[in-house]
């Protein structure tokens, strides 16, 4: 059913090419999406594109494009199950092919868990249409009412018991109008026979017995490989090289400069000195003889102990208010029963598995692109703008991705093979090495938050006060910018579910010293962190427990609507009457995981358990780690619990793994040193000094339970990293008494 590119030109074109299929899809050009059918001679090619497609072949095999990219969330057999299943295929009859970056493919973007919240109603729709046409198809040829004909299995059967497979009917369907897609109807949740169940990731095979494609597995013929050595500080660029003893390595073919960009960095390559070779290894020893001068520029000053310093210095005094309700401010400043707490969390690296790599191929009119991104369309903008084309001119293929956490929407690495493929007439292909990554990522903000609350007799919050100071987004695309872009506040901060009668929320300003980029959850990781622990912190001030405070806490079922507190809340882009801030599904999914984890059981000396929730890409999700921590401070995970509301969802298996998988991801933000700086140069390179979890790190079970839910989907591949952090510290503290407000928990258990 897997059906990515093959890897030569010739083996490409001859895969992609199938003549006289019926194509579906949906344009976005102006209203409702409309259902459009025609003969394309290259499905996955088309120069008619539609947003999203299905083709169905003479012999009746169905081509699903997925215009998402495959990172291991399984898009690719997210989107198969919609549209195979609204139009009655069989799974064995359904191939996916992999769209390229096109805009007429609308948001391409495989990021912030909204490929199928974007576009689910609008494959059902697609599905469905073809379903309808099917069965118009065999009413006319047997001269019958379109409501006796049933489709069923990759057939249409008339109420007298003949039928026609799909097969027969494609001719016939090529003569019919399709019709509106909201005369369509589609199928009732009972009658659902791929959607909400456990299904086969359809790459699996191929991945693990190695066909599937990856970027560093298009060999273009005759490409030429390249290494980069980058400016260690952001801003900087080379003064001068000294190329000779490079060029005398054996298969060094030529050393190219990148220029630096100026401005902000946008997505733009960091410029550096590019060793050009006929194979990876002497590109790299290349590198290595390479013997470059830098300018670090303005950003050379960057340390990160320092900064850290500058930001709990922010946050200890009043910054903007983004959000208030009453006067915490003058309850506070009477307040006897009072909690202060400062929260600090480090930058991070996303650190996929597979480092950055995209494959080039200049032309006197196009570009051709082959590369692990999340973004197509950021691709053809950033090389377009690097070659000096217009970006319609860069024809980008998406490969697999061995992960990518948002940094592969940052096609930096893309532009780089673009330039120096123009530079050198040749194919070539940029390999980043894992230390490369390390140091030249766009990193996940560092923060400081300061939070005060005002305890009354009975324990329960009645004033809370909240500043954030983090390095915004924002400064990767505006040069000098340093209050925050107004969704990172929308991330964990403005949307705190906290019900007190007197609230005030405030942001400060940090500037940005490197690249900050998103990464999985984005700023929901350290508002998260600071409120679940906090609210811990509470708890026990007040000799409360844990969970009963948490749910007293953010108080009874409600739709909480923070525009009625003077806050700005986009609520992830989506409709709030159909997506509202719900408390209800908030508590279910604490409610249900404490009974999941036997909540309030006894322990044996030195184990704890420890709980937090949080909203985010509008699901909800409670989680509980149970921890052990010795005498000496050695820490050991012991298992974790996650529940997840993620309102309707399409494959129950892979929405375990998504949640599994993030909450590994969140052990990163707890453990790691994180990525520090000293004289603007980052002082980790590798995982041997930026820790990811390993086996000993994690539990050996994540169990998770998926709440059943009719709501819209939502999000799942990052709502369950933000709370694992916070979950983790609370049961550390209630395994040994050792609060840990400053990520990482390193030596913090042994002090």
């Amino acid at each position: 059913m897997s059906q990515y590119f093959d890897l030569s030109r010739r083996g490409f074109l001859k895969s992609s090419a199938t003549v006289g299929a019926l194509v579906f899809g949906t344009y976005l050009a102006g209203g409702a999406p409309r259902v459009i059918a025609g003969v394309l001679a290259k499905p996955s090619e088309s120069a008619k594109r539609a947003n999203l497609f299905v083709a169905l072949r003479p012999d009746g095999i169905v081509e699903i494009t997925c215009h998402r990219s495959e990172m291991g969330q399984q898009i690719r057999t997210a989107i198969a199950q919609i549209v195979a299943d609204e139009m009655e295929a069989a799974w064995d009859q359904v191939v996916v092919i992999q769209g390229k970056g096109d805009p007429k493919y609308g948001d391409q973007n495989t990021d912030g868990s909204r490929s199928i919240r974007y576009n689910m109603q609008r494959l059902r729709e697609m599905g469905a249409s073809v379903r309808y046409l099917m069965r118009e198809a065999a009413a006319k040829r047997w001269n019958v009412s379109i409501d006796s004909c049933s489709a069923e299995q990759h057939k249409v059967t008339h109420s007298s018991g003949k039928s026609l497979s799909y097969a027969d009917l494609v001719s016939d369907a090529l003569n019919l109008t399709p019709p509106d897609a909201d005369k369509v109807p589609l199928k009732k949740r009972s009658e659902w026979r791929y959607i909400n169940t456990a299904m086969e990731h359809i790459d699996l095979k191929d991945i693990v017995t190695g066909k599937a494609t990856f970027a560093a597995d298009v060999l273009e013929p005759k490409a030429l490989i390249a290494v980069v050595v980058r400016p260690p500080v952001v801003g900087g660029k080379a003064k001068s090289f000294d190329a000779t003893a490079a060029k005398a390595i054996a298969g060094v073919v030529d050393v190219i400069e990148i220029p630096a960009p100026t401005g902000a960095p946008q997505f733009q390559p960091k410029g550096g000195v590019a060793i050009i070779a006929k194979n990876t290894w002497a590109a790299i020893k290349g590198r290595r003889a390479l013997t470059v001068s830098w300018d670090d520029g303005k950003n050379g000053d960057y340390n990160s102990e320092a900064f850290k310093k500058d930001l709990l210095a922010t946050v200890a005094s009043p910054q903007s208010s983004v959000r208030k309700i009453g006067d915490a401010e003058n309850i506070l400043a009477k307040a006897s029963n009072k909690l202060v707490a400062d929260y600090y969390a480090p930058h991070l690296a996303q650190a996929p598995m597979e480092p950055p790599c995209a494959t080039a191929m200049y032309h006197k009119d196009r570009v051709d692109v082959w590369a692990a991104t999340q973004n197509p369309q950021a691709d053809m903008a950033t090389v377009a703008a690097m070659v000096g084309m217009d970006k319609e001119q860069i024809n980008v293929h998406v490969t697999m991705l061995g992960g990518g956490f948002g940094r592969k929407s940052k096609p930096d690495f893309s532009a780089e093979a673009a330039y120096l493929s123009m530079k050198t007439g040749k194919a070539i292909r940029v390999q980043w090495t894992r230390e490369d990554d390390i140091q030249n990522s766009f990193y996940h903000a560092v923060s400081a938050q300061h939070i005060e609350a005002s305890l009354d007799k009975n324990g329960a919050i009645e004033a809370y006060l909240h500043r954030t100071a983090f390095s915004p987004i924002a400064s990767t695309f505006i040069e000098g910018a340093t209050a925050p872009l107004g969704f990172e506040l929308r991330l964990g901060f403005t949307d705190n579910p906290i019900n007190t009668p007197n609230m005030k929320l405030e942001s400060g300003e940090a500037p940005a010293k490197t690249r900050v980029g998103w990464m999985r959850s984005v700023s929901n990781i350290f508002h998260a962190f600071a409120v679940q622990s906090f609210i811990a912190e509470a708890a026990h001030k007040a000799g409360r427990d844990q969970k009963d405070y948490l749910l007293d806490t953010i108080g009874p079922d409600r739709i909480l609507d923070v525009t009625e507190q003077n806050a700005e809340y986009d609520n992830y882009g989506a409709d709030k009457a159909t997506y509202p801030l719900d408390i209800s599904r908030l508590r279910q999914v604490i409610e249900k995981v404490a009974d999941m984890s036997n909540w309030g059981r006894k322990l044996p000396k030195g184990r704890g358990l420890g709980i937090a929730a949080h909203r985010s890409f509008l699901t909800y999700v409670a989680t509980v780690v149970e921890v052990e921590v010795s005498e000496s401070g050695e820490l050991d995970i012991i298992k974790s619990w996650v529940s997840i509301d993620a309102g309707t969802v399409v494959n129950t298996d892979t929405v375990k793994n998504q949640v599994q998988g993030g909450s590994i991801y969140g052990i990163t933000a707890a453990i790691s040193k994180g990525i520090t700086f000293d004289e603007g140069r980052v002082q980790q390179s590798n995982f041997h000094d930026y820790r990811v979890p390993r086996m000993s790190d994690s539990p050996l079970d994540v169990e998770v339970e998926i709440i059943p839910s009719n709501a819209p989907p939502a999000g799942v591949g990052e709502p369950a990293t933000p709370v694992y952090a916070p979950a983790l510290c609370n049961a550390i503290f209630a395994a040994c008494g050792k609060r840990i407000r400053q990520l990482p928990i390193g030596d913090q258990l042994k002090a």
